[in-house]
């Protein structure tokens, strides 16, 4: 068997990340109770509202039993290592979530578990690298709001910092044939080998460092707050750097007439968006939240499925 660890969107293949989408657009009541018997490891290193809500919610709506573990109860490299609570959690779980501070504590906790043959997946709940099950929530709601082939149709804006958020979402986007735009202050914005991957994949991307650029004509606008958890000392230089890279009102206008706007939350309204953005008709923020859920669902089901085990990827 296969265990498939979910660190950044890419280790689903194209075939697996439509998979999973599918999964997620289906009534929850269709789902099924695969995870029925079953723990599901829910770590939390860092805080969240919508990642823990919407784990839970997804391992419920599945069957299964969700257990949420701060990290100081498990205190991982302090208490034990970040192996040996894999091992641990292995034990009396089917799927281990992790939400962590430091990406190669994901890598070590799947390298323990594939190194002792335990066929338990690991899944990013977030990294300072990457954030995967945002990705997924973010390409539900471009569906949904402009089907499959209407999202590829339309180029995806992404105004800020080229971090986590960006990261996941640009691979995924370039995955599902969206093409992309980022545009970033100079030393934020994407590294080469950021632009290889995404490019790996066939979907076009371009970087700028005009904001108005980037939006014009595109059919969604995405931003993430420009001071994220644990860059608090760096907050002063952000706002300094990130001036004139609001998504507002202005910005908006340039963009396509339908073009949508959307942010992973938590927002600052005046910051990275204006309150009249982000609250207005064509802000899309909310049924993301809501796809949090719903894509985690898909992820989960998938995660567990003959497809998933068979290598279900390309």
């Amino acid at each position: 068997m296969t265990v498939r660890h979910v660190m950044e969107i890419d280790d689903l293949g194209v075939d697996g990340l439509d998979a999973v989408l599918s999964l997620a657009a289906r009534p929850a009541r269709d789902a099924g109770r695969p995870l029925e018997d079953s723990g599901v490891a829910l770590v939390f290193e860092k805080p969240s509202a919508r990642t823990r809500n919407s784990s839970e919610m997804a391992v419920a709506a599945l069957g299964g039993h969700p257990v949420y573990i701060q990290g100081a109860e498990v205190g991982i490299d302090v208490r034990e290592t970040a192996e040996d609570v894999a091992r641990t959690l292995a034990c009396f779980h089917r799927i281990i979530c992790a939400r962590v501070n430091d990406h190669g504590t994901l890598e070590r906790m799947a390298g323990a578990l594939d190194e002792a043959s335990v066929e338990v997946p690991v899944v990013n709940l977030l990294s300072d690298k990457a954030h995967p099950c945002q990705a997924l929530a973010d390409l539900l709601t471009l569906r949904q709001v402009f089907g499959s082939k209407g999202a590829r149709a339309r180029p995806l804006a992404y105004i800020g910092d080229a971090n986590n958020v960006w990261r996941s979402l640009a691979i995924a986007a370039s995955m599902a044939g969206i093409p992309t735009r980022i545009a970033s202050p100079d030393g934020y914005g994407p590294t080469p080998e950021d632009l290889k991957l995404i490019a790996s994949f066939g979907g076009s991307i371009e970087t700028t460092a005009d904001p108005g650029a980037a939006a014009s004509g595109a059919g969604a606008l995405y931003t993430d707050v420009w001071t994220s958890m644990g860059q608090e000392d760096e907050r002063a230089e952000r706002m300094a750097a990130f001036a004139g890279f609001q998504i507002d009102e202005a910005l908006l206008d340039v963009a396509a007439p339908d073009a949508v706007v959307m942010h992973c939350l938590p927002a600052h309204r005046g910051e990275e968006i204006s309150a009249g953005v982000v609250d207005g008709p064509r802000s899309v923020v909310w049924r993301q939240a809501a796809n949090r859920m719903h894509a985690m669902r898909g992820l989960l089901a998938w995660l567990v499925s003959d497809q998933a085990a068979d290598g279900g990827a390309r």
